[in-house]
């Protein structure tokens, strides 16, 4: 019998590949919102974080983000991107 495939993404902050469900999904919808995909699940161009605040500090600071959705991201989300990996951590 075949083990299913873990479906890998890069974190956006280190750029390791890890397994998709233990990293945080910001997603940038067709109308051009980007949100916090807590579910993994909404529909858009996607782009995954570490549950490490190390990690979301260098994906700010190198505007990662910005250059994966290819637009500003707002503050609101790195402050909840920031009280998630808190509550997470």
């Amino acid at each position: 019998m075949q083990q299913k495939k873990v479906p890998m993404r890069m974190c956006t902050g280190c750029g390791e590949m890890k397994p998709k469900k233990e990293l945080v999904r910001i997603v940038k919808n067709a109308e051009g919102e980007i949100s916090l995909d807590v579910t993994g699940k909404k529909p858009g161009r996607g782009a995954y974080i570490c549950k490490n605040p190390e990690c979301l500090k260098k994906a700010k600071k190198a505007k990662r983000f910005e250059r994966a959705f290819g637009s500003a991201v707002p503050e609101e989300i790195y402050t909840r991107l920031e009280e998630e990996l808190a509550a997470d951590g």
